[in-house]
């Protein structure tokens, strides 16, 4: 799909934009930044468009200047994204990287997206520990070593959602999460034989809390402490978590979201929490939006209520 550059230098900094002028030629920062955004939340970088950083208008933080040898350009891209001595892999297809024609200028924008967990750390210049980047509002910086070490055991092919936490026990637990969830579930499975367990029986069925059988050491699972979790706990051990719900259908004027939903201290920050309060402003917009109060609110709520299972095969919780 053709990128927008126009709209999308209208719509402002962000952390998933980077402009570069690269007039004549890829400059070496842009794959500091390709690590970064593979790393992050992906994103779009734009080559031939030079950023004034002290201009807050974004019709005049943004000039366009063009490239004089886009075809060069995007040969030297090609050919250095898939060379293992630059970068450890390519994530890019095709239509990843375009040549777009602005006002007589050439512009090359790539879309870099996000790398699947699988795969991180995505790094440069055959360094691990040096080359590898993520992404904030200040630009691109160096991954600390334990954002490497979670990078790396999230890659674990034997998965990690069921990865006895250490030193995480019931106590970070945050039973009205927990309890809310189980009134959802004995809701949908009346008669099931778990409704009867203790809390950490019935999060053992859940996989939210298991047992090493090797050396009987035991306590809550990854997936246990990222879905009922007490915040602080949550956000010590996932320290770039971060949860967002931003809803631009009705934007008035200048308004950058007409609702927002992020942690302010007001709520436990697990994703239990999150997603159900999530689905609950969307079910009301659609009650507000089809007017049939009684029927939408009813389907709202067995989305909700359908939304967070278990699947057997992983044994873990997923939303």
């Amino acid at each position: 799909m053709k990128i927008n550059i126009k709209d999308t230098l209208l719509a402002g900094e962000r952390v998933t934009l980077e402009c570069k002028k690269a007039s004549k030629g890829v400059p070496n920062s842009l794959w500091d930044t390709y690590s970064a955004f593979a790393n992050t939340y992906g994103g779009t970088i734009l080559l031939g468009v030079v950023e004034h950083m002290d201009e807050q208008n974004n019709t005049k933080r943004f000039e366009i200047i063009g490239v004089e040898d886009a075809d060069k350009i995007r040969k030297d891209l090609w050919n250095t994204v898939n060379s293992r001595e630059k970068v450890n892999i390519n994530l890019l297809y095709d239509d990843d990287i375009q040549t777009i024609d602005i006002d007589g200028k050439k512009i090359i924008a790539i879309n870099v997206p996000r790398a699947d967990y699988t795969v991180r750390p995505v790094y440069i210049n055959n360094n691990l520990s040096r080359g590898t980047f993520k992404r904030n509002h200040e630009g691109d910086y160096h991954c600390t070593e334990q954002e490497l070490k979670m990078m790396l055991r999230d890659a674990n092919e034997a998965g990690n959602d069921r990865l006895i936490l250490e030193y995480y026990t019931m106590d970070d637990i945050d039973i009205p999460t927990l309890e809310r969830y189980r009134i959802m579930f004995k809701t949908d499975n009346p008669d099931h034989v778990w409704n009867e367990l203790g809390h950490e029986e019935f999060l053992k069925k859940l996989g939210g809390y298991a047992i090493n059988r090797k050396d009987g050491t035991e306590g809550l699972t990854m997936a246990g402490l990222l879905m009922f979790g007490k915040g602080l706990p949550v956000r010590e051990r996932f320290d770039n978590l971060r949860m967002d719900y931003i809803d631009k259908s009705h934007l008035i004027g200048d308004q950058r979201y007409s609702d927002r939903l992020t942690y302010d201290g007001t709520w436990e920050n697990n994703l239990f929490n999150f997603i159900r309060m999530v689905f609950l402003k969307e079910s009301s917009n659609v009650v507000k939006e089809k007017g049939n109060v009684t029927k939408e609110f009813v389907k709202a709520k067995r989305q909700i209520s359908s939304l967070f299972v278990v699947i057997p095969q992983r044994k873990a919780l997923y939303l």
